[in-house]
């Protein structure tokens, strides 16, 4: 059964496109700010999904873009209802993305090893 497997994948990416959109244009919390959706995982059962999202600033900054987000999480839902063919929509969880955070860290470390070694 090949067509299943893919299910998750595909509802992942309408989810993270609806999220992402929604997130852009209607919803007006200020605690959500600059959030950027870096990608979305979607359970085998399509029951949860786990939206990981970048957040620029500082711990607190992100702690209240994640409140924001979790508050909002309802009328998000709602959005990919519409978008979606699927019975029920996913329990939505949103997660700080610290992929793109230790990247930028990484590279930090290594221009200065960049620049010691110049010396």
């Amino acid at each position: 059964m090949k067509g299943a497997s893919r299910r998750p994948e595909q509802v992942a990416e309408t989810l993270r496109q609806v999220i992402a959109e929604t997130l852009g244009r209607e919803v007006r919390d200020p605690r959500v700010g600059f959030v950027t959706v870096t990608a979305v995982l979607v359970t085998n059962d399509l029951s949860h999904a786990r939206v990981m999202v970048s957040v620029p600033g500082e711990e607190a900054d992100k702690a209240r873009a994640l409140d924001g987000l979790q508050s909002a999480a309802g009328f998000l839902r709602t959005r990919a209802a519409r978008a979606l063919t699927t019975r029920g929509v996913p329990e939505l969880h949103f997660e700080l993305d610290k992929g793109l955070e230790h990247a930028a860290r990484i590279n930090e470390l290594l221009a200065g090893i960049r620049r010691e070694a110049q010396d």
